[in-house]
């Protein structure tokens, strides 16, 4: 892994159904999003390759990669505080691994608290998300995993609120369903939106279940100090740097 160095630096100014002995590469989503579709919900789009802000995703999915070798991984991505970017940047990073026509990505709302990506996305989640897994044993991975119009991306929203008290992110059915996602397919990148690492202890136990963690902190709004105390938090073999986002 990288030094808990700063990965990059980003400028924020953009405003599954399970098919049996088929790679998920070949999979054809049923309705692909348009460029100026992944614009305007903040996913950057091949067509913008070359600009600063699409390459510095690409840079940073490609040290992830390297770093895993030749093991698909599972990244957590989490922001200092609420309001750094940290959904805007897993979002980002795992469409950046989709470009790669050999290689997938499930990009997985852990923010139980605050849930963005499905609306977001657009991404109808008529069948509930990651809670309705979690909470009741009767619902497959596939209920829950939903087309994004992006090719080879897709999505676990979080699925409503917390119903109950409840370790969730500790529990077996969340070890389960992350060994599922990432054991069926080799080619198959998870990466988590966890929840702000202050204010609870989410972030660090979303941890435990990932390979590599990256920090997002607001440029100009998370303090040296704040960033420091943040990645006390994980696993130093495990962290793999700050990301930056900027006009958050």
């Amino acid at each position: 892994m990288t030094s808990p160095d700063t990965l990059s630096k980003t400028e924020d100014r953009l405003v599954e159904h399970y098919t049996a002995d088929r790679p998920i590469v070949q999979v054809q989503e049923t309705t692909a999003l348009t460029p100026a579709q992944m614009r305007e919900y903040s996913i950057i789009t091949p067509e913008a390759m070359g600009q600063p802000m699409v390459d510095a995703f690409r840079d940073i999915r490609t040290r992830l990669l390297a770093a895993a070798g030749d093991q698909n991984i599972v990244t957590l991505v989490v922001p200092v505080s609420p309001g750094s970017g940290g959904s805007f940047v897993a979002r980002n990073l795992a469409a950046a691994v989709a470009f790669d026509e050999s290689k997938s990505a499930v990009l997985v709302d852990c923010d139980l608290r605050q849930p963005s990506q499905h609306t977001t996305m657009h991404v109808d989640a008529k069948n509930g998300g990651l809670l309705s897994y979690l909470e009741n044993p009767a619902t497959l991975v596939s209920d829950i995993l939903y087309e994004t119009g992006v090719p080879r991306l897709r999505l676990i929203p979080a699925g409503g609120t917390p119903s109950r008290h409840g370790e969730y992110f500790s529990s077996f059915r969340m070890r389960l369903l992350i060994d599922s996602l990432r054991s069926r397919y080799p080619d198959r990148y998870l990466f988590l939106d966890g929840p702000p690492v202050r204010g609870a202890p989410d972030a660090r136990i979303l941890s435990e279940i990932a390979d590599v963690i990256v920090l997002v902190a607001g440029y100009g709004r998370d303090t040296a100090d704040d960033i420091a105390r943040a990645a006390a938090n994980f696993d130093p073999n495990k962290f793999a740097g700050v990301v930056f986002n900027e006009d958050v």
